[in-house]
């Protein structure tokens, strides 16, 4: 059955809908976007669901997003997305504004145990029992106009969202309907914590092999790697390949012969930006002592795994009492941030990044866990 699409090319017409939608209880939104050599994600359509039709929204030639802006932020009106790390993105470049309440209709399907980071096309044929064209993600976007693929693809893909939180939502009991929104807000305020450039160090593999004073040229690099490529808008590895920072912060080259005989240096980077990057070490490299980064901490040992093994059936048991996919519990950068705060013999605090009903339901079997752990 042909799904009625209506297009939306002004600003007035979107105002006009906006207001519209703001009266309803939920609207589906996808995004489709052009990232290929850019750092931010470049807009090339915005698909709204009500439930009825599917409304295609021109980023090329809408200019006011305030009224969009003020939908995603209606609190009173569900934003219904699915898997939409990258959707949030594009929706906070375009609008300035992130969506508030957020359902996620990946973390639906993984509350109701129907599977764990389900791909769309397979929910929707799992839940709706409907076969999805042909995957349109990699075309362009940014063309105009559209091919009748293109348009059909994106026209589904909002409509059966919309469908997908019609069929989702009853099935989910309402402890589990508010988990599903608590975790769309932290995707949300994930977005909003920007990495902060001087503190991207902390990320690079092996960093933590680095004495003091090479960390202290490890952060300049890094932080000035972000933020070029926010400014240049190119992706990282782009301005500086990811495997050359550990070795230029270990080795600290102060010509541009050795400067190009770094690992996985791109002669690009040579002739762009060598200079600066050689000033950029000669500066960190002198930075005085008592303004080093402290050595970061090394990774869990080996025998480690034992411990992990345990904190991790904690959250197998419980999300098998609640009947929830075992992998919306407990995530390892949490199960390890919790051991190295007092490994091996404690005592043990719970990370911060532990929020929400996971804290509730699990901090203290998790301590209590490690308080039965031998050294």
């Amino acid at each position: 059955m042909a799904i009625e699409t209506q297009w939306v090319l002004d600003d007035a017409h979107l105002a006009r809908l906006c207001a519209e939608w703001r009266q309803l209880p939920f609207v589906a939104v996808d995004t489709e976007f052009m990232r290929v050599d850019t750092f931010y994600p470049i807009a090339g359509l915005v698909q709204v669901g009500d439930g009825r039709r599917a409304y295609l929204i021109d980023p090329l030639a809408v200019s006011d997003w305030q009224p969009f802006a003020g939908l995603l932020q209606d609190a009173a009106v569900v934003k219904v997305l699915h898997a939409c790390s990258e959707d949030l993105e594009v929706l906070s470049r375009l609008t300035a504004s992130l969506p508030t309440p957020l359902f996620d209709t990946q973390l639906a399907a993984g509350y109701l145990n129907l599977g764990f980071s389900m791909g769309y096309s397979r929910l929707v044929q799992a839940v709706l029992g409907l076969e999805l064209p042909k995957d349109e993600t990699r075309s362009d976007w940014l063309q105009r106009p559209l091919s009748e693929m293109q348009v059909r693809y994106a026209a589904e893909d909002v409509q059966h969202l919309a469908e997908l939180y019609a069929a989702l939502l009853p099935r989910l009991s309402e402890e589990k309907r508010h988990w599903v929104l608590e975790d769309g807000a932290e995707l949300v305020a994930n977005l909003q914590r920007e990495t902060d450039p001087d503190e991207a160090y902390r990320e690079v593999k092996q960093a933590w092999r680095l004495k003091p004073q090479q960390l202290a040229v490890l952060r300049a690099l890094t932080a000035w790697r972000e933020r070029q490529a926010r400014a240049r808008n190119q992706p990282r590895n782009r301005v500086l390949r990811e495997a050359s920072l550990w070795p230029l912060a270990r080795t600290q080259p102060k010509d541009l012969v050795a400067l190009a005989r770094i690992e996985d240096m791109h002669p690009r980077s040579v002739r762009q930006d060598g200079e600066t990057l050689l000033e950029l070490i000669r500066q960190a490299a002198s930075t005085p002592e008592h303004n080093w980064p402290a050595v970061l901490p090394e990774p869990l040992p080996l025998e480690a795994s034992s411990v992990l093994k345990k904190l991790r059936a904690v959250g197998q048991r419980l999300a098998a009492e609640l009947d929830i996919a075992p992998e919306l519990m407990l995530r390892k950068k949490i199960l390890e941030a919790l051991l190295k705060s007092g490994y091996p013999n404690g005592p043990y605090v719970l990370p911060d990044s532990l929020r929400g009903w996971r804290r509730e339901r699990m901090g203290q079997a998790l301590l209590d866990a490690l308080e039965k752990s031998p050294s």
